[in-house]
């Protein structure tokens, strides 16, 4: 599961990107937050990075206030979450659904979030094990998560999934009215030891809707599928170098001007995203520059007169002395080592 490590799925991150906009996240905000294309989102198999939903999460409770994470999970019906949602409401019972969206949890969230499910005294409790935010941001988002396992579990079992008890890690807000309002229940304690929901036992909870073993098998491998095959969304910096890369290779006059172009972006503009990230246009032409030198030396015989032209360098000279600055190599020890 390594590949999906700090990374969520574009089904979440499309759904609290929805709900920051409702809550007041302007969309110059929203395009401060590296890694968050709205254009990447439609990709089923593509992963967006924890830190941007991070960032996002940030951005909305600073607009929102404490209530933002009930109110962002308000807004789905489920189904939203893509397959992980189907895991939970096609179960036969409560304990099952939830089983399966534990086991699965990597399909939507990064696998550093947990969910532990377990039966015991005629009750079920499901366990949230989430990624640490700033407290404030941590208790938004925890309640968000509390609210969706509510809303599914209702999902299954209508009032028979009304919570018998409801447990937060973090200390009460000042006024709670508006989760006894969420979770129908005034039983609901703070500074608690975990973050927890606990519902009637999964034996006076069946699902509602027909069950289908065999549906529930396929749903289980296109979920392994998802686990085995999702990518990350590539970052600004990828987008960025990717694009040096490709203007190199077309053995293009590489200048900042170029790029910005390729990327629609004005000159300046593209300077202020640089620094706004603590680089500059020099370094990540060098970066690719030493990334692609390396490369071709690896892989090609190319003599480095060659390669010094292919990166835009005057002469061949040029190039051994950066590639002695980048690797404390000339081009031609570095060849050998290969």
């Amino acid at each position: 599961m390594s590949n999906l490590e700090g990374t969520v799925s574009s089904h979440l991150t499309r759904w609290v990107l929805e709900a920051a906009v409702q809550a007041g996240v302007t969309d110059d905000e929203i395009s401060r937050i590296e890694g968050l294309g709205r254009d990447l989102l439609g990709d089923d198999f593509l992963r967006v990075s924890s830190a941007a939903l991070a960032g996002l999460w940030e951005a909305m409770y600073t607009a929102g206030g404490p209530e933002v994470g009930v109110r962002a999970a308000e807004v789905a019906r489920p189904g939203r979450l893509h397959i992980w949602d189907y895991l939970i409401i096609g179960a036969s019972n409560l304990a099952e659904g939830f089983s399966d969206a534990a086991r699965f949890a990597a399909v939507m969230a990064d696998p550093m979030v947990a969910l532990i499910v377990t039966e015991e005294d005629g009750r079920l409790t499901i366990e949230y094990r989430g990624k640490r935010y700033r407290a404030k941001v941590f208790a938004a988002v925890s309640e968000f998560a509390m609210t969706v396992l509510l809303h599914r579990a209702r999902a299954v079992a209508d009032s028979a999934a009304d919570p018998i008890r409801v447990e937060f890690t973090h200390p009460a807000p000042p006024d709670r009215r508006y989760l006894i309002d969420t979770f129908g229940t005034e039983t609901i304690y703070f500074d608690q030891d975990r973050t927890a929901l606990i519902l009637p036992n999964a034996e006076r909870a069946p699902g509602k809707r027909p069950y289908d073993p065999e549906m529930r098998r396929i749903l289980h491998r296109y979920a392994q599928l998802i686990i085995g095959t999702a990518r990350p969304v590539p970052t600004w910096a990828d987008t960025l170098r990717a694009e040096i890369t490709a203007a190199l290779a077309e053995m293009q006059f590489v200048e900042i001007e170029v790029i910005a172009q390729r990327l629609e972006l004005s000159p300046r503009t593209l300077q202020r995203r640089l620094a706004d990230r603590g680089t500059s246009w020099r370094r990540e032409l060098e970066i690719v520059r030493c990334q692609q030198a390396s490369r071709l030396l690896r892989e090609t015989q190319l003599s480095v007169e060659s390669i010094a032209t292919r990166m835009g360098y005057s002469n061949q000279r040029a190039l051994r002395r950066a590639f002695q600055r980048w690797t404390g190599q000339t081009p031609d020890a570095f060849r050998r080592g290969y």
